[in-house]
C-alpha cells in the first residue's frame, strides 16, 4: 500500500501512533491536539511564511501535532487530513467540542455583546465553534467573541444544495490552497460546499476525483463534478458550471463548453472525468 504524503502524519521518521503497522518509522508519537484560534491558518508545505499555502484551517477546526520547528508547528488537519506546518501563534490547546458551525459566507464575532464593540474576523463558512451563552441576537462563543445566532448552525444541521452554498461564493478571489470565503481555490470550493452539505470531502482534486460515482458527460449536471488535470468545477445547471479558477482569478459561472475550450487551447487537456457525488 502506497501511502499519500499529503495524509500521512510522517517526517524525518516520526510518525503519528496510528500509523503503526501502516508506515515505518523511528519513533512513533501521540500527537497533540490543538484547534485553530484565527479566522484562517495556512498549511505550508515548509515552516516558513513564505512557503507555498497547501491547505488552510478555519476557526475551531482541531490540527494535531507531533513536531516543533521554529515558528511552527508539524501536524495533521483533522477535518480534512492534509499534513504540513502551520504558525504556532495560530493554535492553542484543544478546547470544548464544537456546538455549532458558522453557517452565513462569514460573520464577525464582537469583543462585547453588543455590534458596536470592537469587531473580529470574519470568520468563513464552515468554521466551528462552541457556544457558552447568548444575549440577544449574539452568541458567545469559545476563544473568540460575540457572534450572530442567525449566522449560526447547530453541528449535524446542513445545507441540502451544494451548488447554492458555491454561489455564495460568487466574486471571491482564487487564492492557492485557501478554503476561506475570502479566498479559495477550485478543489476549496467543492470541498467547502460538500462540508457545508454534511459530506465528507478530502481537499486535492484528484482526491476528490475518487468521490461519488462515475458519471457519463451526457448525464452531467447541477451538482455532479467535472475533472480536469490540476482542476475541478460545479455542474451550475443549463450546460453552466462554477468554479475557482487561474484564470478569472476568482469563482465565476461559465458555459462547460467554453470552459473545455478555453482549457485545451491552453495545454492543459480535455475533462478527465465526471463524477456525481449528491
Amino acid at each position: 500500500m502506497t501511502l499519500d504524503p499529503r495524509t500521512t502524519l510522517l517526517r524525518d521518521g516520526i510518525a503519528s501512533r496510528g500509523l503503526e503497522g501502516a508506515a515505518a518509522a523511528e519513533v512513533y508519537l501521540d500527537p497533540t491536539p490543538m484547534t485553530c484560534l484565527v479566522p484562517a491558518a495556512g498549511i505550508r508545505r515548509r515552516p516558513d511564511a513564505a512557503s507555498e499555502q497547501m491547505d488552510q484551517l478555519l476557526f475551531g477546526e482541531a490540527f494535531d501535532v507531533t513536531e516543533e520547528e521554529g515558528d511552527f508547528l508539524f501536524g495533521q488537519a483533522r477535518r480534512d487530513g492534509y499534513v504540513g506546518f502551520v504558525e504556532a501563534a495560530s493554535l492553542g490547546p484543544a478546547g470544548p467540542a464544537p456546538t455549532h458551525r458558522v453557517a452565513a459566507i462569514r460573520t464577525y464575532a464582537f469583543a462585547e455583546p453588543s455590534i458596536k464593540s470592537r469587531a473580529i474576523g470574519p470568520f468563513s463558512i464552515n468554521s466551528l465553534v462552541s457556544v457558552e451563552a447568548q444575549e440577544g441576537r449574539l452568541a458567545k462563543v469559545a476563544g473568540s467573541g460575540w457572534i450572530t445566532a442567525e449566522h449560526l448552525a447547530p453541528v449535524g444541521v446542513f445545507e441540502d444544495d451544494a451548488v447554492a452554498v458555491a454561489e455564495r461564493f460568487l466574486g471571491a478571489p482564487y487564492l492557492w490552497g485557501g478554503r476561506e470565503s475570502l479566498g479559495l481555490d477550485c478543489s476549496g470550493l467543492v470541498q467547502a460546499a460538500l462540508f457545508a452539505c454534511g459530506r465528507a470531502c478530502p481537499r486535492d482534486a484528484d482526491q476528490q476525483s475518487q468521490i461519488g460515482a462515475d458519471l457519463s458527460p451526457n448525464a452531467f449536471g447541477r451538482g455532479d463534478l467535472v475533472f480536469w488535470k490540476g482542476h475541478v468545477a460545479i455542474g451550475y445547471g443549463d450546460g453552466d458550471i462554477i468554479h475557482a479558477n487561474g484564470h478569472h482569478m476568482a469563482v465565476v459561472i461559465e458555459p462547460l463548453q467554453t470552459a473545455i475550450e478555453r482549457i485545451q487551447d491552453a495545454g492543459y487537456g480535455a475533462p478527465t472525468g465526471f463524477r456525481r457525488v449528491l
